[in-house]
């Protein structure tokens, strides 16, 4: 969970599991704009390393320290900082911070970031293992005890999978009345939709996400996810309907693999591919800890906003977005 940047950025990035990690920590700073900070010092004395080792960490991990809440103080902040030490008990051990003119200094954040990075320190391992835990914790309890359906949790799921099943009708019934094959043909264009847009096949994906053989696939997928799997849907079985028109006949599996090969190759499908691969590979990662080796290029870290989305206050259980939706699902079951 914490060894590579993408991994380190998904725990800094998830407000919930911050805050419990916080609580666990119980580490008392300086009070400074609203929250608390650390100096080097007392984080080295924290890890049980000397500041020079704390030094080591800031020259190769500068960025990302930075980005994740350590600063650098000086003039009116380092002044306003100073103000807070006479009020602290240790205060007096810390009579070397008046007399600097530039300090660095960590907040919990950064802090955690670091904890992350030291391998010398017994201490950071034992905190690694309870920002494990945490984390784990904290997806699985706000997610209503399990990740596998995660997804459903977007208040955007409902509306792309009610719109996505319209869209599968005219794929299937495009290859049921176009191509000269058996049954098994919905699964074979299926998968094609699935290798273009992802890189697997429905088997690989099932396994890799731990499904149980009753479970559908495509209930699992990101709200974008399975818009672009109806954008594909939807065109190709319009192409595929335009040509067995024009040929005045169905086709065979060979002409629609090539009707199938040359509609991929568009070029406006490739940022969305681009894009619905990035959110697979990211969201799985972080929130089912399931990495997609094809899409391994694609990872990166989760904002804050998706943890918002899927297991933050606006998220919701899907049999409760179900009902929400219930009067307005029926108007438009009418309505058709």
């Amino acid at each position: 969970m914490t060894t590579s940047a993408v991994d380190r950025q998904n725990v800094l990035n998830n407000p919930y599991a911050l805050a419990e990690i916080e609580r666990a920590a119980s580490i008392q700073g300086i009070p400074f704009e609203g929250k608390s900070v650390l100096l080097k010092e007392q984080v080295a004395a924290f890890f049980e390393v000397t500041t020079r080792t704390i030094d080591n960490y800031i020259e190769r991990h500068g960025d990302e320290l930075l980005h994740n809440g350590y600063e650098v103080l000086r003039g009116v902040r380092l002044k306003a900082l100073k103000a807070s030490l006479p009020s602290m008990s240790s205060g007096r051990e810390m009579d070397f911070v008046t007399k600097t003119t530039v300090l660095g200094v960590f907040d919990f954040r950064a802090f955690l970031n670091l904890a992350m990075l030291v391998s010398e320190s017994e201490r950071a391992k034992l905190l690694r293992q309870v920002i494990l835990d945490v984390v784990i914790d904290t997806i699985n309890s706000r997610s209503g005890g399990g990740t596998k359906f995660v997804n459903q949790r977007d208040e955007d799921y409902l509306q792309a999978a009610f719109a996505e099943g319209g869209y599968r009708k005219q794929f299937t019934d495009a290859l049921r009345d176009g191509v000269e094959m058996g049954h098994f043909k919905y699964a074979v264009y299926t998968d094609k939709v699935y290798v273009s847009i992802f890189k697997e096949k429905a088997r690989e994906y099932r396994k890799l996400l731990k499904l149980e053989k009753t479970d559908n696939v495509r209930t699992t997928f990101y709200a974008e996810v399975l818009d672009l799997i109806a954008a594909y849907e939807c065109g190709f079985a319009d192409v595929l309907n335009q040509e067995v028109a024009r040929m005045g006949r169905k086709l065979r599996p060979l002409e629609v693999d090539a009707l199938f090969k040359g509609f991929e190759r568009l070029a406006h499908w490739k940022p969305l591919v681009e894009k619905a691969r990035m959110k697979m590979a990211s969201r799985d990662l972080a929130f089912r800890d399931a990495l997609h080796i094809q899409l391994k290029e694609y990872v990166a870290p989760v904002q804050r906003e998706d943890f918002e989305r899927f297991i933050g206050e606006k998220s919701k259980e899907f049999a409760v977005r179900l009902e929400e939706a219930k009067d307005v699902m029926k108007r438009l079951k009418d309505r058709s």
